[in-house]
């Protein structure tokens, strides 16, 4: 069997997908698995291959999650749809899909724009949601599954298993261990027992204030708990509130999505809200606390490690993405927040 996997982005949505696809490799060693996938997050997929191919946006997975992915540049094709070049790139992408010959075709995703990139891949069988998040998509797909599950890794699985046939469970997920990036992180933090924090999210409404995170990783400190500060490898405002807010106790430390992999499996404890790092930390089975807004943490939430997650009541699930904090998120304390990282620090 050759299959292919769409799930283009982001960092949390492809780590949420990969414990089906390490379901299926561990039932199926032989077979081909493919993975079209926003470059920026194909160093999650253990990428090896000669330069000659990364150049190309192909690579070849090291411990074999996936025999090789496929470069969807969705963020830069928005940026100038109508350009030469992005027209270029997708019909260049649509001759190496086709050319792979895909038995199945899994959108993981649920979008317009995933359906569009497994259709052009022209499998035997295209396989997505019946609901998909972005309603349009259902009409690309040829076989539409009714998902019941209520995490979003365990629906991967439902559709992943209806799919191929056969009945699949969460697997455990290996990220990358790249050497260069762990002497970084041993550079950084040494011994140094210390609290991540990731202040950002993908989009304003599960930001909590990074105000407040200054004033937990100020507590934390006073605890004997340092804190590294998660930002871009260009810097963010919100790690320099946080770091401003934070007695000095805190420092901002810009990575990679490798460095950050590296900084996360040496976190004594990560805290985020629903984003990227808190779900790498899941994946590295780090303890976590979770703070919560317009997201479902029962859909969501951190997935096979130790957890404390924090929801006011009173938020209210929504994934309109609006700029502002969600009211309810706001209600969570400094104090909450603190006292749930101290319980994971044990």
């Amino acid at each position: 069997m050759r299959v292919l996997i769409v799930r283009i982005g982001a960092m949390g949505d492809v780590l949420h997908a990969m414990p089906a696809v390490a379901a299926l490799r561990a039932a199926h060693p032989d077979w081909f698995i493919g993975w079209a996938i926003e470059p920026r997050w194909s160093d999650l997929l253990q990428i090896a291959g000669d330069p000659e191919d990364l150049s190309q946006g192909v690579g070849f997975a090291a411990r074999a999650l996936v025999d090789r992915w496929y470069s969807v540049a969705a963020g830069e094709w928005r940026k100038r749809p109508l350009a030469r070049a992005t027209r270029s790139d997708i019909f260049a992408l649509r001759k190496v899909l086709r050319g792979e010959r895909f038995d199945v075709c899994v959108d993981l995703q649920g979008a317009i724009k995933s359906a569009v990139i497994g259709h052009m891949a022209k499998a035997k069988t295209f396989v997505g949601p019946a609901e998909p998040r972005e309603r349009a998509a259902r009409w690309l797909y040829g076989k539409k599954v009714e998902v019941t599950a209520a995490h979003v890794v365990e629906q991967a699985c439902e559709l992943l298993g209806e799919a191929v046939k056969e009945p699949l469970r969460p697997a455990k997920v290996t990220l990358p261990m790249d050497e260069k990036d762990e002497l970084w992180a041993d550079g950084v933090v040494g011994r140094e027992r210390y609290c991540l924090i990731s202040p950002g999210a993908g989009w304003g409404a599960k930001v909590w204030p990074a105000e407040r995170l200054g004033r937990v990783a100020a507590e934390l400190g006073r605890s004997g708990v340092r804190t590294v500060v998660n930002a871009s490898v260009h810097g963010s405002s919100e790690s320099e509130a946080a770091v401003a807010h934070s007695d000095g106790l805190a420092r901002a430390v810009p990575c990679s999505v490798g460095q950050l992999i590296a900084l996360v499996r040496r976190a004594a404890v990560v805290i985020a809200g629903d984003t990227g790092p808190l779900h790498v930390a899941a994946a590295l089975e780090r303890p976590v606390v979770g703070i919560y807004g317009p997201t479902d943490p029962a859909r969501n939430g951190p997935y096979g490690t130790r957890q404390r997650v924090l929801r006011d009541a009173s938020s209210l699930t929504s994934h309109k993405r609006k700029d502002e904090t969600e009211a309810g998120m706001l209600q969570i304390s400094v104090d909450e927040v603190v006292q749930a990282a101290l319980e994971m620090l044990g």
